[in-house]
Parts: structure tokens; sequence; C-alpha cells
């Protein structure tokens, strides 16, 4: 009898093909309830997750004795608990590599949207006021040849600086570690956070989410920011505190922000909702059609590959 796998959410059928040799069972589109995931998960050898199911100790344990693997279709994995897996021998997998030019895409689209106020413009067009064209209508801020700051240079932070270059932008950036090669090759320059925040003309973040990341972006380092200056999120969205940053757009301390990501997922911090200066997309930082496949397949395979007793593609540390 093989195996039991149970797939949290529909995926791709790129990923389902690879695990045709298991027993696999697949919840809903949508996420599932804490109880619908206690209960599915029960005789499971492996179990593929998405960003939005937290898998902790009691969902290891509902699965019981024969759980070996958690494949998360995501690069972050702070919604599982790997610390709680590896006591219980359990291997965790992500998805790093395959999403990152496509989330450096949307990166730089919430970038460009929020300088040059297109959210505002379309809503002004749907809603069938725009009466004419004028010479300070809708002014915003030009993108080519300003000040990047990339907080996290990692592979999507070097991916939107890849695309920054062909603005003439100046890349500057913060890390937990210097990124030498990465320096040469993009002519980016290494800066503590204060500083990159007090110079750059847009700020995009692209750290995990950690204890030390949590609200890493809040109302002290938003007065850092320069007024006319951007902020860009498709990290994670606790890592940057919302109300304060609501406040600070509301109050133009900065000029705008682009976000993909939110603290209370799929709810969204009803000032950010009132304002106009802010870009606001539900999460899509991967979502494309070659992009989810890649992930979905990954994940597959790592959690094949676990069940086979192989060693797999991109494991996570604990």
């Amino acid at each position: 009898m093989s195996e039991k796998v149970l797939v949290t959410r529909e995926i791709p059928d790129a990923g389902l093909r690879v695990l045709e040799a298991f027993d696999v069972a697949v919840l809903h589109e949508r996420p599932p309830e804490r109880h619908e995931l206690l209960e599915a998960v029960s005789g499971a050898s492996g179990v593929l997750s998405t960003a939005t199911e937290t898998v902790d100790g009691e969902v290891m344990d509902a699965a019981g004795e024969a759980l070996k693997v958690i494949a998360n279709m995501a690069v972050g994995y702070d919604n599982v608990d790997v610390k709680a897996a590896s006591k219980r021998g359990v291997v965790v997998t992500n998805t790093p590599g395959v999403l990152d030019e496509t989330t450096a895409d949307v990166a730089f689209m919430l970038l460009l949207a929020a300088a040059r106020r297109l959210g505002e413009g379309e809503r002004l067009l749907r809603a069938g006021k725009w009466e004419w064209w004028g010479p300070k209508q809708l002014m915003g801020h030009d993108v080519w040849g300003k000040k990047l700051g990339i907080v996290g240079f990692g592979r999507i932070g070097q991916a939107l600086a890849r695309r920054a270059t062909g603005f003439g932008m100046e890349i500057i950036y913060h890390n937990r570690s210097r990124k030498e090669e990465a320096e040469r090759e993009l002519g980016a320059s290494y800066l503590d956070l204060d500083e990159l925040l007090e110079t750059a003309d847009f700020v995009s973040i692209h750290t995990p989410l950690t204890d030390e990341t949590n609200h890493l972006i809040g109302a002290t380092k938003l007065q850092r920011m320069k007024p006319e200056a951007v902020l860009v999120n498709t990290s994670r969205g606790p890592v940057v505190d919302e109300e304060a940053l609501a406040e600070a757009l509301a109050e133009y301390r900065i000029f705008a922000a682009g976000l993909d990501v939110y603290e209370d997922e799929p709810a969204v911090h009803p000032k950010l909702m009132e304002l106009e200066n802010v870009v606001l997309a539900p999460h899509i930082g991967s979502a494309s059609v070659e992009t989810r496949d890649k992930m979905a397949v990954l994940a597959a395979e790592n959690l094949a590959a676990v069940l086979r007793g192989e060693d797999p593609k991109t494991p996570v540390e604990a």
C-alpha cells in the first residue's frame, strides 16, 4: 500500500503528477480550517504545505509516527516549526530559486506603480471622474536614475537590482552579511540600515520573517526615510508595522508604498485601505503559470525524494 501524502491546498497539476506513486489527498482551494488540517493529516507520511498553513508540533503529532517530510511550497518557511520537526525526525524543505525572477518583477511593478500613482489614476478613470488632462494632474516621481535601497540582498533582492540597473538606478543594500561578489557584479554599495533608509529614494524589502525582522520597518525607521521616498514590500507582511506605515503615508512623511504582503493576510489594515498613496496587491509575487508550476514540482520532488529514502533538493536547516 502506497504512503499517504497530504497536499493542503489545490496546487498546479504539474506538482501532483510528481506524486502519482503515492496515495494523495488534496484539500480545498481555500486555506483549510485548523480542525480540517488536524483531521486530514492523520497517518500522512508527507505533507505538501503552502505559506497559509501553520504546521506546528500539534499538526505533526496529529500526523503520527509515519510523518517523514513537510515540503513547503514557498521560499519562506516561517509557517513551519522547523525545530519541532527536527525534534521528531521530520525533514522540512522549501522552494528557493524558482520564484526569484517572478517576484522581482512584481516588486519592480509595485515600485513603478506607486511612484507614478498608477492605482490612484486607474481608480479615478474607472469611477468616471477623469475629466481632462492637466499639467499638474497625478504628478508622481521619476524612477530612472534614482537611488534604490534593497533590504535583504539574497536571490530576489539581487534580481530586483538587475532590473533597476536597466533604469540607471544607483543600488545600495543592507544585509546580514556583505555580498561582495554581488557588489562587483551589480555595482551595489553596502550600507547600514539607518543610512540606507535616510538616503534611498526607493526602499524594497526582501528579508525572511524571523524574530529579528518582525516589525523591522516600524515608526522609528519610517521617520528616517525621505518624504519623497517609496517603500515596497514583497517579503512577509509582519516585517513592516502596518499601523506605523499607514500613519506615515496618511501624513505624507513618505510619498507612497507598494505592498504585496500583509501582517494578517488576507486582512489588510483598514487605514491602508482608505489611502490613495499605497498600491495593494493580493500576494501575487510568484503568481505566474510558469513559476507556480516550478514551485509545485520542486515541493513535490522534495517530498517524493524523502519518502524514497533520498536527499531532497532544497532542505531547510533546523
